[in-house]
């Protein structure tokens, strides 16, 4: 595991990225809560690094986020693209500690 952020760095409701050994990482907070999700920051679409500036929303009970650029989704649990699944990207482990956001990336 990497550290990647402090929890606080993350607004809720909303995504950041993290460069984590030279590879861009989309980090999620969807609430208040401590939960965070990670996937990969490029879209497969586009290959442009965007996803954490994404819309969180929800589709049948499961968090996801819509790419700026063409509202394709891709599942914050793991990255699976809804619209065409060969375009999912990587989704990653986090854990939070002590108000510090760690990804096994």
């Amino acid at each position: 595991m990497k550290l990647a952020c402090q929890l606080n760095d993350i607004f809720p409701g909303t995504g950041v990225c993290a460069l984590i050994e030279g590879h861009q990482v989309a980090l999620f907070r969807p609430s208040e809560a401590a939960e965070v999700f990670a996937i990969d920051n490029r879209d497969p679409f586009f290959a442009a690094n965007v996803l954490s500036r994404g819309i969180i929303c929800e589709h049948e009970g499961e968090l996801w986020v819509a790419s700026p650029l063409k509202k394709q989704h891709f599942r914050l649990s793991d990255g699976h693209c809804l619209e065409n699944a060969a375009m999912s990207v990587q989704g990653y482990p986090v854990e939070v500690r002590d108000q510090q956001v760690w990804v096994a990336a």
